[in-house]
């Protein structure tokens, strides 16, 4: 017979258990949406292949390709430019490791580059659990950090997870998804660049917030320990060429939204009145990264299917790409001559692996193929 200790102890572990899966558990499957695909997958070129995952992906008008290395996988390098096919840090080796006091990455994840030649690099500084929550400006020019910005406690704080960045045509504000995967508040923010001042939005409305949708990856269903399901909010989040809309999404959501940025940059809109401005735009999958082109299309990773769609200003989903070979298709960004490039995190043969599975799964690739439209670069 069991001590009245110890079984009170197991009732306590089987209620919270029974809570955890309750609240975080579950979910239903969302239906493929995904249709025969309009390019081939000759369509698709390899850039590179990397011995670690990537995260995200910035591309220059010269051509330059920069890239983090996906902070889930503890990589020794967190941002580096392909050189002669080969990733190396950015801006240097010095930048990558905590050692000595120096400024350094702790866990970047996305990064941009505006039309100023600047590279933008968003750190969530560990959730904001043991690092801070900052972004770095670069001169891509001379190489050289030229700014820093250190997002106060009270817009990215402890379990706030800046996750991906939109810069404005003139350089000026900074459009952030706060994914918020441990917090469960997620919003948008917006960075002043000149007046160095940075406002929390849409704080956990609708729009932003993870929707009941089990994630299915090539096979695997994103529930850890038989209890947490993987539910993501905004992550998503795109502007227009001209700057006057954000399009943005939580991964787990199957719909895209967008809201004017002047409403977002108008100070004097309540909360109520600014939630009121958020539009539903269109249909969409269980999706990733997102950017635009020229034309205002929308193009969408869908790591449930390997696949690369499209959002037409009409409202249309139409499905680009679909290869086994996008595993977990994550980041996008525009670069020269039409190109668009991809990288492929690999989330569900990365999360709770261990180095070596992480390792023997490798390589990882950066891809690129022509869409049609052409885009801004970094973008």
């Amino acid at each position: 017979m069991l001590r009245k200790g110890p079984l009170l102890f197991l009732l306590a572990v089987g209620g919270l258990a029974a809570l955890a899966r309750f609240t975080l558990g579950g979910g239903e499957r969302l239906d493929d949406r995904t249709t025969n695909p309009l390019l081939p997958s000759s369509a698709l070129e390899v850039v590179a292949d990397l011995p670690l995952p990537p995260g995200n992906i910035a591309v220059s008008k010269g051509g330059r390709v920069f890239f983090t290395f996906h902070p889930e996988a503890s990589p020794p390098i967190h941002v580096a430019e392909l050189v002669d096919g080969k990733p190396v840090p950015y801006p240097d080796e010095e930048f990558q490791k905590p050692e000595g006091g120096a400024e350094h990455f702790q866990t970047p994840l996305s990064l941009r580059i505006d039309r100023q030649n600047r590279l933008w690099v968003l750190d969530h500084g560990s959730y904001g659990i043991t690092g801070q929550p900052r972004i770095f400006t670069f001169d891509l020019k001379t190489n050289k950090r030229i700014d820093r910005y250190d997002f106060p406690s009270s817009i990215a704080g402890m379990l706030s997870m800046l996750n991906d960045l939109q810069v404005d045509p003139e350089g000026r504000r900074i459009y952030i998804a706060d994914t918020s995967l441990f917090g469960r508040r997620p919003a948008i923010i917006v960075y002043d660049v000149e007046n160095r001042t940075s406002r929390r939005l849409l704080d956990r409305h609708p729009s932003v917030m993870p929707k009941d949708y089990l994630m299915n990856a090539a096979g695997r269903d994103m529930t850890f320990f038989g209890l947490v399901t993987l539910k993501i909010g905004v992550d998503s989040i795109a502007l227009d060429t001209q700057g006057k809309w954000l399009y943005y999404a939580p991964v787990s959501d199957d719909r895209m939204y967008r809201i004017a940025t002047r409403d977002l940059n108008d100070e004097s809109l309540a909360p109520e009145a600014l939630a009121a401005k958020v539009e539903i735009w269109g249909r969409k999958t269980l999706s990733d990264g997102i950017t635009m082109d020229v034309d205002d299309d929308i193009y969408l990773s869908d790591m449930e299917h390997s696949a690369i769609l499209e959002l037409r200003p009409d409202h249309k989903l139409v499905t680009l790409l679909k290869d086994e070979r996008l595993r977990w298709p994550d980041g996008f960004s525009f670069g020269p001559d039409g190109w668009l490039y991809v990288s492929c995190s690999a989330l569900h043969q990365v999360i709770l692996k261990s180095r070596g599975e992480i390792r023997a799964y490798a390589p990882y690739q950066l891809f690129r193929f022509k869409p049609g439209p052409a885009g801004v670069p970094g973008h």
